[in-house]
């Protein structure tokens, strides 16, 4: 089972916002919030946020299958650059120079570790056990 969260137009170059998601890759949930409670950089506060958004959808999910938040972890998390906004400073006799204010999009996935297997008949389900004994 797995929750994803996404934060949009985020202030922050997609640069500086990998150096903190590396951090928390692969990590359990609680371990990741630890994480990112500590690191001084103002992305990690962001991402702490999205990282508590993931975790509401996966407990929250409307699934038969009920999902406690002790047994997430960080399956997947990346950075996109978002747009960039162009603008112009002025320099020395009439000249300009561009300045670039990147944006970049998070997206969180959380996983608990259970694959979602569906097999439509019994050849296939022992296909797959035979697969695996080899």
């Amino acid at each position: 089972m797995e929750a994803r969260a996404v934060q949009r137009h985020i202030g922050i170059p997609a640069t500086k916002v990998r150096q903190v998601i590396d951090l928390i890759r692969g990590k359990s949930v609680e371990e990741a919030l630890a994480i990112l409670q500590f690191t001084p950089r103002f992305s990690a506060r962001i991402i702490e946020k999205t990282l508590r958004s993931a975790i509401a959808n996966a407990v929250n999910r409307d699934d038969e299958v009920t999902t406690d938040a002790d047994e997430l972890f960080v399956s997947r998390i990346f950075a996109d650059e978002g747009r960039t906004l162009k603008r112009l400073r002025p320099r020395a006799r009439g000249s300009a120079n561009r300045i670039n204010k990147r944006q970049s999009h998070v997206t969180i996935i959380v996983s608990d570790g259970r694959a979602e297997v569906v097999r439509t008949d019994e050849a296939s389900a022992t296909e797959a056990v035979v697969d695996t004994a080899e």
